[in-house]
């Protein structure tokens, strides 16, 4: 039996040219390099310029998806952008993406799911694609959160960076068991009783302003690990696969702290997980095709290993998806 998968054939990423590490905190904040890095593993990340946008970093980062998998703009079908920091209220950013990149067919649309976002965009763009409705779909997470930071926060403002990343997937035909490439299971929750744990406090509808990101940074934590193992285990159990099978965790970087514990969780060693936090920090919707671009340049991941993603955010959102690369 042939089954259409949704399989990735090109990855790329984008990080703003200004680099911030910790020790520019300290200018004014009471906070010092030691009690960020022990606290979430991070040591840099990276800030758009003024005037640059959320849709800008998606573009370069959609282009070296595209040069990658060499391909034009016009033999993409849709575009799926997740990102919680859109140039406007509306249209989707995704719309300004595939004007820019010369796309003059198909769909764009923007998805919001905070951090689990990618998950979210990934897991749409295989529905479609399984579905007939598109052959190739250029997915993106994009990001810039420090347009919604309170700076004066300590536990929140240091731990945010800006970027992209990119990945395209083509329907291909499969087998239909776990040795084929593409996309083998997605797993996708949200509780909204939750709402107040992570949140920006400002809104189109609520106080027509932007707002600034809020955080129960323990609780997150307590919930992050717990539900990570839950639906990274999810994908797996759906896909008849365990965590010895895995190749590569690539999770959310959002704290070395809870890579660590959710691996902990998972059975999976830390030599099997792709860790970019150090350096770009929380990028929410983006850190998942960042860190897929990163490992991919490093020599990390290769054509036919298994990677499990999972990533969790405000909402609360989490999910996961499982991949044969």
């Amino acid at each position: 039996m042939t089954i259409t998968r949704a399989v990735p054939i090109g990855v790329g990423h984008y990080l703003p040219t200004r680099v911030v590490p910790n020790a520019e905190f300290m200018n004014w904040l009471d906070t010092s390099d030691e009690w960020i890095k022990t606290r979430s593993g991070i040591e840099r990340r990276h800030f758009a310029a003024e005037g640059e946008l959320t849709s800008d970093l998606a573009i370069n980062a959609a282009k070296m998806a595209l040069a990658d998998a060499g391909l034009e703009a016009n033999d993409i079908d849709a575009i799926v952008l997740a990102t919680s920091t859109p140039d406007q209220t509306f249209p989707a950013t995704a719309t300004k993406v595939q004007h820019a990149l010369g796309m003059t067919k198909g769909f764009a649309f923007d998805v919001q799911a905070v951090c689990a976002g990618f998950a979210f965009a990934l897991t749409n763009a295989n529905a479609l694609i399984v579905a007939g409705q598109a052959k190739r779909i250029l997915v993106i997470g994009a990001e810039t959160f420090s347009r919604i930071m309170n700076w004066e926060d300590r536990g929140t403002c240091v731990l945010f960076g800006d970027g992209a990343g990119a990945l395209i997937l083509e329907a291909q035909e499969g087998t239909g068991n776990t040795d084929d490439r593409g996309i083998l299971a997605c797993d996708l929750n949200s509780d909204g009783q939750y709402n107040d744990v992570l949140y920006v406090d400002g809104g189109v509808s609520s106080t027509q302003t932007t707002g600034v990101l809020v955080m129960q940074g323990r609780e997150v934590f307590k919930h992050a690990v717990q539900k990570l193992a839950q639906t990274a285990n999810a994908s797996l159990a759906k896909a008849g696969l365990s965590h010895e099978d895995v190749d590569w965790v690539v999770p959310h970087q959002a704290n070395i702290r809870i890579i660590k514990g959710t691996a902990a969780k998972l059975k999976v060693p830390m030599e099997k997980v792709v860790v970019t936090v150090q350096d770009h920090g929380n990028t929410s919707a983006a850190s998942i095709p960042l860190a897929l671009s990163v490992a991919k340049q490093r020599g990390q991941i290769k054509t036919g290993e298994l990677l499990l993603t999972e990533a969790i955010g405000g909402g609360l959102a989490w999910g996961s998806v499982l991949m044969r690369w």
